[in-house]
């Protein structure tokens, strides 16, 4: 009853006009963000942050926006997927499998309808889960000291490159680099460190430069190398024509998916990627020898979408209760929050319940919003693809540069931002996952500062770190996640490509 009572609260917070406006604004950039093969919702959100400085919003707001444009990110995935066989990001990739198939059979309306409904049914199950599971994951973390929370952090570090990740080693450097970066400035005890003389760098780095340089400047030089000049040729769109009774021949396929997604996002370094082909290789199992999945099969396009979509929002649950992201757009998250001197964790609860429960809320409304965009509005996304990426680049780094200069009017800022860019690009070209360093720069003062208060607490003894249960399980489930990318990936990212290799490279 009581957390009926904060949702009808929070209800109230994601109502007021200005929420609802910057909601459904946030819903639509994030669709025609999805849509473009490669950006994805982490480099979205990243874009996007800046703008949110800018425009001076609110903190409720901020979050709300960009919260709408990741939903709207994993919406709009699928549009380039079914339409061209390219994945907008990697948790589209086994959509292609059977939304390809149906555009190229003239079903391509209905695709994108399924897609969108199976969607919707996904993140309403996911967002459902939070509001049961978040507030008792919270109580829970009460629990945690500094010995604890350290160990936490590690089991973040430890999973966040997921048992699909193509190199653990690389995500280890990675989060070193991150780590690294985050001792950067005047520490408590009012040292300097690494700061070179530099008066910009005696306060340390700025998140959100570094996120919008290591995510929306590498992306944008990565778009230009690889994209530039070449156009793809999309499926014409047909007239809808979905009957009540295809709706309900995927609405299993959706319920089980969205299920499985929510799961998958919520355990630490799963993702969307994971419940997009759970969802898929699971509903193919239990349809057997009824289903046509590879040739244009509904069903084969509802359970991935709702995966996906369920792993989103289930991947809200660790970031909000436990101030740990559950994948890298809510890596982007956490770095906005912070930003914003909002401390993310069990606390949070407590203290900004109007802001935790206004965003719970309002991915409720963006739910019924973007199911209601995305139908009848397909068509406008669709144009999106055939613009040339000479025309949208530009305005892409125009909000990029803008909003970061408007955040501290310094011209250092700028090109700070531009150095994390190039950098990015060639971590990028060396293979090395861009996420676990923005993790290592997030969590990284509050991994020391933990580590320094337990230290404090047992006079220098290093075994406080191990001496509870709770610690020692942490510390467990953090070197299964060292050791399972290596067991487990092989596999998953062998299944995943052998099933669709044309929408894996991109071809």
């Amino acid at each position: 009853m009581e957390t009926l009572g904060f949702l009808m609260d929070g209800f109230a917070v994601a109502l007021a006009p200005e929420n609802l406006l910057f909601g459904l604004l946030g819903a639509i950039l994030g669709t025609l963000i999805g849509a473009l093969p490669g950006l994805g919702p982490a480099n979205g959100v990243a874009i996007l942050i800046p703008l949110a400085f800018s425009l001076g919003l609110a903190p409720e707001t901020a979050l709300i926006m960009l919260t709408a444009v990741y939903a709207g990110a994993m919406y709009g995935g699928r549009i380039s997927s079914i339409l061209l066989n390219i994945p907008g990001d990697e948790p589209a990739m086994m959509t292609c499998l059977d939304g390809y198939p149906m555009a190229r059979n003239g079903k391509a309306a209905e695709a994108l309808a399924i897609s969108a409904i199976a969607s919707f049914i996904g993140s309403l199950i996911a967002t459902i889960g939070l509001i049961l599971l978040a507030p008792v994951l919270a109580d829970f973390a009460l629990t945690f000291g500094p010995a604890e929370y350290f160990a936490l952090f590690l089991l973040a570090f430890a999973t966040l490159g997921g048992i699909t990740g193509k190199n653990p080693i690389k995500t280890v450097v990675a989060a070193c680099l991150g780590l690294m970066i985050a001792t950067m400035g005047i520490d408590n005890t009012g040292v300097q460190r690494y700061t070179f003389g530099i008066l910009e760098l005696y306060e340390g780095v700025d998140f959100i430069i570094a996120i919008v340089g290591l995510f929306a400047i590498s992306e944008l030089l990565t778009f230009i190398e690889n994209r530039a000049g070449k156009g793809h040729q999309t499926i014409k769109v047909n007239k809808l024509s979905l009957k009540w009774a295809d709706i309900r021949g995927i609405l299993p396929s959706s319920l089980r998916g969205g299920v499985l997604g929510f799961i998958a996002g919520v355990l630490p370094g799963a993702g969307a990627s994971l419940g997009s082909f759970i969802g898929y290789t699971m509903e193919k199992k239990a349809v057997g020898s009824k289903g046509y999945f590879g040739s244009g099969d509904p069903r084969g396009v509802a359970a991935p979408e709702a995966g996906n979509n369920g792993a989103s929002s289930g991947a809200l649950v660790p970031m909000l209760t436990l101030g740990v992201p559950g994948s890298g757009t809510t890596a982007v998250l956490l770095a906005l929050l912070i930003s914003l001197n909002i401390t993310p964790g069990p606390l949070m609860f407590t203290q900004n319940a109007d802001i935790v429960w206004g965003v719970i809320a309002a991915l409720l409304i963006g739910n019924f919003l973007l199911l209601l965009l995305n139908i009848p509005l397909v068509g406008i996304f669709v144009k999106l693809l055939s613009v040339p990426p000479m025309y949208l680049l530009p305005i892409v780094t125009m909000v990029a540069f803008v909003g970061i200069y408007s955040i501290s009017n310094t011209t250092f800022d700028l090109y700070f931002m531009t150095a994390f860019g190039v950098a990015g690009y060639v971590l990028r070209k060396l293979e090395i996952p861009l996420v676990p360093i923005i993790l290592g720069l997030l969590l990284g003062p509050e991994m020391e500062k933990n580590l320094r208060h337990a230290l404090d607490i047992s006079d220098g003894d290093w075994a406080i770190l191990w001496n509870s249960g709770l610690a020692i399980g942490l510390w467990a489930f953090a070197a299964a996640g060292l050791i399972l990318p290596y067991i487990v990936g092989p596999v998953l990212r062998r299944r995943m490509r052998a099933a669709n290799p044309e929408a894996a490279t991109g071809d």
